[in-house]
């Protein structure tokens, strides 16, 4: 069988399986509900895979993402984004609602007030807070409001999530999930004193799962079926548990570098500043990515005897693993270094 050209995607099978079986069974032993993060993967065979590992079912970011996973027969879904609906997107979410049990983030008593009068009542109100990302989300002490906001607009509030986003930074995790306990909460607290019990308190990032405390029902992790470089560089994983890679090609060569042909087209343009690089190299642990253009790849190698020759193969570590899938139609999937399937990325561009 002719090789693939490159660069494409591949995911290791056996590797994102017990990717999977690790963090299911980590909710389990901790009686935590695991939800996780479908725009992670947008792939309907991955998610399969982690509801059959036990999931009680998916999150999202989008009513699109949202519309994909529910015509695909996912009946559980939650759109963790404070949306701000209008006439034809409220008509989408009632449409979802219809089809299986919907929840959706709210940040605001306009953004609830939308929500009922664009989308009807037929799903749950998840009140959004912030527990030290500062992007979107309440103080939690202003969750009551929030809920009582969508109570009055006839609203069901199921509870209160957070993205404990500040935990990508080295050292971090730890921090951020006491944050994320004690801001949760808090926000739990608020809504009883409205008369709204929350049945769910959600958070848990990838870098954060793990380390989710008391009072928490539910997490949300959504790179841990990949991994990824900066879960390596966070400490979080191994090299050897990064399921998805890019097969690139050395396609130039310079003294103390190479260049490959998977530019931030394929893999991705996010890098934070604490990150050494936007990607790794399997089997050259010092080897980083250190700028990318829309087809090249720059890769520095500090030992001369570690440089591949013009032509090589070489399987890239994205930086950013769910900047990564977005931009790929299909992932090849191996089992033993051979390919078995392609799996269509079907929620991929579903940004609306």
């Amino acid at each position: 069988m002719p090789e693939l050209p490159t660069p494409y995607v591949s995911v290791d099978v056996d590797v994102l399986d017990r990717n999977i079986a690790r963090m299911a069974a980590h909710a389990a032993a901790h009686g935590l509900a695991l939800r996780p993060h479908a725009k992670t993967h947008k792939c309907l065979q991955i998610a399969k895979r982690q509801v059959g590992a036990g999931a009680a079912g998916l999150t999202v970011a989008t009513v699109g993402e949202a519309e994909i996973f529910a015509g695909a027969g996912f009946t559980d879904l939650f759109v963790a984004y404070p949306l701000w609906v209008d006439a034809a997107r409220g008509a989408r979410l009632a449409a979802l609602a219809e089809r299986g049990r919907l929840a959706v983030g709210a940040d605001s008593a306009e953004g609830v007030q939308a929500l009922a009068r664009h989308a009807g009542t037929g799903f749950e109100v998840m009140v959004e807070i912030d527990s030290g990302h500062h992007r979107s989300g309440v103080a939690p002490e202003q969750a009551g409001a929030v809920a009582a906001a969508a109570l009055r607009a006839g609203l069901r509030v199921r509870g209160v999530f957070t993205f404990p986003g500040h935990g990508y930074g080295p050292g971090q995790p730890t921090t951020a999930a006491a944050d994320e306990s004690a801001a949760l909460a808090a926000a739990a607290t608020a809504l009883r004193a409205t008369g709204a019990e929350p049945q769910t308190v959600s958070g848990g990032s990838t870098p954060t799962a793990v380390l989710t405390g008391g009072g928490v029902t539910e997490i949300r992790p959504g790179v841990y079926a990949f991994n990824d470089a900066q879960q390596v560089e966070l400490g979080v994983c191994e090299p050897g548990e990064v399921a998805l890679t890019v097969t690139a090609t050395v396609v130039s060569r310079r003294p103390g570098h190479v260049i490959l042909d998977s530019g931030n087209k394929v893999l991705g343009a996010d890098r934070p500043g604490w990150a050494t690089g936007f990607g790794r190299l399997v089997g050259l642990p010092d080897a980083r990515v250190v700028t990318t253009s829309e087809h090249h790849a720059t890769v520095v190698l500090p030992d001369p005897a570690d440089l591949p020759e013009v032509g090589t193969r070489v399987q890239v570590m994205p930086n950013h693993v769910c900047a990564a899938v977005n931009l790929a139609d299909e992932l090849v999937v191996t089992s033993g270094g051979q390919v078995v399937d392609r799996w269509r990325v079907a929620a991929r561009g579903a940004n609306v």
